[in-house]
This record gives C-alpha cells, sequence and structure tokens, in this order.
C-alpha cells in the first residue's frame, strides 16, 4: 500500500477526505510504527481517502508545553498551522492522543482550527456505520481484554467509550481494572515525562498500573496512545510476562480482527 502525502495530492489537484497525523512515536517509535501501518490499513480498508504530511510534519509542540516551554511550543505550533492551512485541512485523524489533544484543544488560540478526532473515535464511527466487522480475522472470542485510558483521551477529553466501542464488538471478555475511565491512573509517560528519567521514589507508575492489570488477569492489555504502549510493555517485561500478555493497540486489534 503506498500513501499519498499531501503535496502529491495537490499535484494531482486532489483533495482527501481525511489528513492521518502521524506524530512523532507514530514516525520514529518501532513499536509505534506498527499501530501507524494498522491505522493506514483500516482507512484503506472502508475506503476513506487519506493522506500524510510525510516530511513537512513535525512535532505538535506537546512535550514542550508540558515541561514548560510554552515559546518553542507556539514556534512549533505555528509552523504546522502554516502548512495544514497551506493544504486546507478540514479534518485530522490522530494516532496519539497527545497530538489529539494539542491539535484539538491548543491550536484555535493561535488560529489553527481543524476537526479533529483520535482514531479510536474514527474506528468507533466504522462500527456503529458497519464499515468494521470484526470478521474474518484473528478472533479474540472468550479473551480477557483490560483497557487502559490514556489520560489525555480519557481526563483530558472525555474519550472512554470509542475506545471500548471497539473491544466489545469481538466476542472477548472486557475487564475494567480499578482504576479506570474518569479515575483511570497515567502510565508515567505523561507532561513530557516520557522524555527523561522517573525521580527517585519507591515505586515507577508504569509497575504500579500493570500490577493492577494484571490483577484482571488478562490475556491483553488494550492501549490507546504510543506512550502509553512504551510504558505498560516495560511494565509487562518486568514482571516476565511478555508470553502471557500481549499489550495492542485498539487499531492493531481492529485490524486483526478484521483480517487486514
Amino acid at each position: 500500500m503506498t500513501i499519498p502525502t499531501m503535496a502529491e495530492m495537490l499535484s494531482e489537484g486532489k483533495q482527501p477526505d481525511i489528513l492521518f497525523w502521524v506524530g512523532c512515536a507514530g514516525s520514529f517509535d518501532e513499536r509505534a510504527q506498527k499501530i501507524t501501518r494498522d491505522i493506514c490499513k483500516i482507512l484503506d480498508h472502508v475506503g476513506i481517502s487519506f493522506a500524510v504530511l510525510g516530511t513537512e510534519e513535525s512535532c505538535t509542540g506537546d512535550p514542550a508545553k508540558r515541561a514548560g516551554n510554552e515559546f518553542l511550543f507556539q514556534m512549533q505550533a505555528m509552523a504546522n498551522i502554516q502548512v495544514l492551512d497551506g493544504y486546507q485541512i478540514k479534518k485530522i485523524v490522530t494516532g496519539c492522543p497527545h497530538c489529539f489533544n494539542t491539535l484539538k484543544n491548543e491550536y484555535p488560540a493561535l488560529g489553527g482550527n481543524y476537526d479533529v478526532i483520535h482514531h479510536s473515535q474514527l474506528i468507533q464511527q466504522l462500527i456503529d456505520e458497519g464499515k468494521l466487522k470484526a470478521e474474518g480475522g484473528e478472533s479474540f472470542k472468550g479473551k480477557k481484554i483490560t483497557f487502559h485510558d490514556p489520560c489525555y483521551l480519557g481526563r483530558g477529553n472525555g474519550v472512554y467509550e470509542a475506545p471500548r466501542r471497539a473491544l466489545e464488538v469481538l466476542d472477548a471478555e472486557l475487564v475494567e481494572m480499578k482504576r479506570c475511565r474518569s479515575n483511570g491512573l497515567c502510565c508515567g509517560a505523561g507532561g513530557a515525562q516520557m522524555f527523561k528519567e522517573p525521580e527517585k521514589g519507591a515505586k515507577d507508575i508504569n509497575i504500579e498500573r500493570i500490577e493492577e492489570a494484571l490483577q484482571t488477569n488478562p490475556q491483553v492489555v488494550a492501549a490507546a496512545c504510543p506512550f502509553c504502549m512504551t510504558m505498560l510493555r516495560d511494565g509487562v517485561k518486568n514482571f516476565n510476562k511478555e508470553t502471557e500478555v500481549s499489550v495492542l493497540d485498539i487499531a492493531e486489534i481492529t485490524a486483526r480482527a478484521n483480517g487486514l
């Protein structure tokens, strides 16, 4: 599958239905690249015309803003807004709740107004429209799945049902952790903590979180954020449970269930 860039689409005089904002993790992190590919497979499977910015895409500025460097954030945001407006982008889907939150909530103040959705919301929409059926692929029947709410998706933007909808169609057993939904616990990577070593303490947050997940005896821990993915996988490795417990993104689960 070849994915066009906005520049290529423009040269052909076309405008895609949706821009897929890949994000830093989805572009450079080897594990998150698999999620990126699966989001593209889903978009292709349902026939949505989409494009990426390619090398014209830059970091949204979320880590800079969360780390307190407002000046750098605004520089990054203004550069992105200029590119997005140049292509007259209206609708954006992101593979990362941090990109989603920043584009949706922080960009309008700087003049960037777009209809932004997270990939779990897109998947929910496609399931509701009957375009994704969870048939013809891997069966998750009878498997125990627990979903970890990403902070910027759940508490930050109130998106709780969309990722769960993607799991509910699987015929799997969805088990909730004690701390879930609006009471969810952070994976430990938010607020630019992803890019630094943790401060000294009795226990790392991702270990605390994975302990909670393992109490539900899951076969799959579902995630919807590349930062959460890293932290949850590190937690699973810490307990040597890699063979028993898979950490999978909502998009990966959906792609597998639909045989993509």
